[in-house]
């Protein structure tokens, strides 16, 4: 990779944020080889200048006022770019991006918001307040793939907030045992009382009944939120639904998982193998239905987001 101090051009700066993008391990595709060719650039621009704010988010071995001292300068960077200037590859591709496909500032500026929560918050109380979080850390994402994709009805992007928070809540139960390590906790208080399972017993990585219930009812919680965005990939041009049906089918594979686990993500970090891959490759091929993929009847409980 060139130094940042190169003067890059828009494909070399183009061709950096691809190899961030290809260097992160991530269970869902990112880029992927099935999204058109010359989209790809420009998802993998906006993963990249995500990705390196995530990253400042979580260097634990600074102080807050640093990481956020980076953080605000990312921003700047974005203010920058949205005025015609940037020095870094990154900020360089993302500036082709916004400027060739008309992206607003808001959404990626939403992602600079979560970043800083990050940083700032390691609780939350309720499922609304996660819910709160997921408006900024992972909609936003979902809103500039179907920008990138020329799609800017409401009605869409209302669907993308179901699978992308879902998605959100997904890697949350996913990284339990990786964020408690973080003093990072993302299950609602409020739910963790409901079900005896205190903070206590948090701190100490008691594994019981009560821990089993509780993430019991949170991956219910976020399947009935993946079947609220089911109708999506229906609804857009074949070059993006793929890759709709392998997220949609990898954040589902995953809470499978966890069920199939007995909810022990405590001990260990559920990851989904090759075969669990090709399996979600497969489905995403021959299921076009899925708001009935599996359906059983409906709960009692609606979730919302709203």
């Amino acid at each position: 990779m060139l130094s940042e101090t190169h003067k890059y051009s828009p494909d070399e700066a183009f061709a950096y944020c691809a190899e961030i993008t290809e260097a992160h391990y991530e269970n869902f595709p990112v880029a992927s080889i099935f999204l058109p060719q010359e989209k790809r650039p420009y998802v993998q621009a906006i993963y990249a200048f995500s990705r390196i704010a995530d990253d400042f988010a979580d260097e634990f071995q600074i102080a807050k006022e640093d990481r956020l001292t980076k953080l605000n300068d990312w921003e700047n960077k974005l203010k920058q770019c949205y005025e015609g200037y940037a020095d870094h590859p990154i900020f360089i591709a993302l500036r082709e991006t916004v400027k060739r496909l008309d992206i607003p500032i808001e959404p990626l500026s939403d992602l600079i918001t979560a970043f800083k929560r990050d940083v700032t918050q390691n609780r939350y109380e309720t499922i609304d307040e996660l819910l709160d979080y997921c408006k900024y850390s992972a909609n936003p994402v979902g809103r500039l793939v179907l920008m990138i994709f020329n799609y800017r009805d409401e009605k869409l992007f209302e669907l993308s907030d179901y699978i992308c928070s879902a998605l959100q809540l997904t890697n949350f139960w996913q990284d339990i045992k990786v964020d408690k390590e973080k003093d990072r906790l993302y299950i609602p208080i409020e739910d963790m009382i409901k079900f005896g399972y205190g903070l206590d017993k948090w701190n100490n990585g008691v594994m019981d009944s009560g821990f089993r219930k509780l993430m019991k009812y949170q991956v219910g919680r976020t399947r009935e939120m993946f079947y609220k965005g089911a109708e999506l990939p229906a609804l857009v041009s074949k070059d993006l639904q793929l890759e709709l049906k392998l997220i949609w089918f990898g954040g589902m594979g995953i809470l499978k998982m966890i069920e199939k686990n007995k909810y022990d993500v405590l001990q260990k970090r559920p990851r989904l193998r090759t075969s669990d891959k090709m399996m979600i490759f497969l489905r995403g091929l021959v299921f076009n239905d899925l708001p009935n993929y599996k359906k059983k009847r409906p709960r009692k409980e609606v979730w919302d987001l709203t």
